[in-house]
């Protein structure tokens, strides 16, 4: 591995994950109680023993630069690093990034300074877990001048994601970036017994769609941007790549989600706590490398938790927890009911304060959660309701707003005592 190099592009401003993006880059926001989401494609990379890693960043980018530089650190004599480039303006470029394609674009000059032979290109904002040493062994195999990430997907999401016909060889003849007509859909729709030749299984009625992973040998990589007006990869580079070069579809047949939206990323970060969820964090081979914390274990004062996850450093006091996660320096104050929430806890256990009308960090005392999530360092006074009853799917508040029918508290806010929502 190398001569691979990886750019991952974390660079979005990620609208519609507000307001857990309103204070940071989307691939910094936390998933899972103590992880971030850049830490997912940085783990699946080194993995694959491809050490040498890029992060192209330009929104909210301050702590997501803070958590790469202290996480990420190698010894002088392997010669791996994690780098950050981050969106800038020079003499010959006064644009900020305007799309995937683009972002590549304006950093090729770094990502082949040590003249790798392949770019792979990675989001920073997916959830999986891959392997990406397979990937390039297909690359390699099929002598293919980019290869494409490929998982099936029912024909109702063919509309979101990048859809494509492969022929038996496994060779990609046509893509097309979120169809949304039905005869768009139709006429992408696979030849399923071809593909059970070459080892892809379909069910029937889905669809073949592109995660968003991409593997480029670097000198085709040069010649589909360099001179060009192309912005991002979906639309423009690969629809033309097929017209020009071999492109080829690799199958992955584990886990892969775009937590993209609200919904996504509350109902995905709950699949978490499942018995045998189809992500699987307790690998001992493929573990999520995140920033080391020294934290004492989470502390359990007579409550009754069943189907989640605690963090370290939680301390949580007579309390119903259910099917939520918990995470690191959260604090729960009894006669809580906490069902279906993600609470994300706190960058620090807090200042202590005995003003009686300073709403503490954490969870008041007798509060109810419910189809939400709370982010780092919020306060939310005792006897709050946080339920949403009313099934609403779009509204904002006084330190809460609610988003695809989830309540979302941001970061650092204050929830006034006997609050209902």
């Amino acid at each position: 591995m190398t001569g691979v190099v990886t750019a991952i592009l974390g660079g979005g401003q990620g609208t519609r994950l507000w307001p857990l993006t309103q204070h940071r880059a989307k691939p910094a926001v936390p998933v899972g109680g103590k992880f971030r989401l850049i830490d997912v494609p940085i783990s699946n990379s080194l993995h694959a023993g491809i050490d040498q890693i890029y992060v192209l960043t330009q929104f909210n980018s301050v702590s997501l630069h803070r958590h790469i530089s202290q996480t990420f650190r190698f010894d002088i004599f392997r010669g791996s690093f994690v780098d950050i480039l981050a969106a800038e303006q020079g003499l010959d470029n006064r644009d900020w990034y305007q799309g995937t394609a683009d972002a590549i674009r304006q950093n090729l000059e770094p990502l082949t300074e040590s003249r790798p032979k392949d770019i792979l290109v990675l989001s920073g904002d997916h959830l999986y877990l891959m392997n990406l040493t397979a990937f390039v062994d297909r690359h390699h195999d099929c002598e293919g001048d980019i290869t494409i990430a490929v998982t099936p997907v029912p024909r109702e999401q063919g509309p979101q994601f990048g859809i494509m016909e492969v022929d038996e060889k496994g060779r990609i003849v046509r893509f097309v970036e979120k169809p949304d007509t039905p005869e768009a859909l139709d006429a992408l729709t696979p030849n399923r017994e071809a593909l059970a030749r070459i080892g892809i299984e379909l069910p029937e009625g889905w669809l073949l769609a592109s995660t968003g992973i991409y593997l480029f040998r670097t000198p085709v990589m040069r010649e589909m941007l360099e001179g060009t007006q192309a912005v991002d990869f979906g639309k423009h580079v690969i629809p033309e790549a097929l017209r020009t070069h071999r492109v080829y579809a690799s199958l992955h047949r584990g886990y892969w989600r775009d937590i993209g939206t609200i919904r996504s990323f509350h109902e995905e970060n709950l699949e978490l706590v499942k018995p045998l969820p189809a992500l699987n964090l307790y690998s001992s081979s493929r573990p999520i490398y995140t920033h080391p914390r020294f934290l004492p274990g989470a502390k359990i004062n007579r409550c009754d938790v069943a189907q989640s996850v605690l963090c370290e450093g939680s301390i949580i006091s007579d309390s119903k927890i259910r099917n939520s996660i918990i995470g690191i320096r959260a604090v729960i104050r009894p006669g809580c009911d906490v069902d279906r929430t993600v609470f994300m806890g706190g960058r620090s256990f807090g200042p202590p304060t005995d003003d009686p009308n300073e709403i503490p960090m954490g969870l008041g005392r007798n509060c109810v959660l419910k189809n939400a999530i709370v982010d780092l360092d919020a306060h939310i006074g005792e006897g709050s309701r946080l339920t949403n009853e009313a099934g609403v799917e779009h509204a904002d508040g006084d330190g809460w707003c609610i988003r695809d029918g989830i309540i979302v508290v941001p970061r650092g806010a204050a929830i006034p005592p006997g609050t209902e929502v």
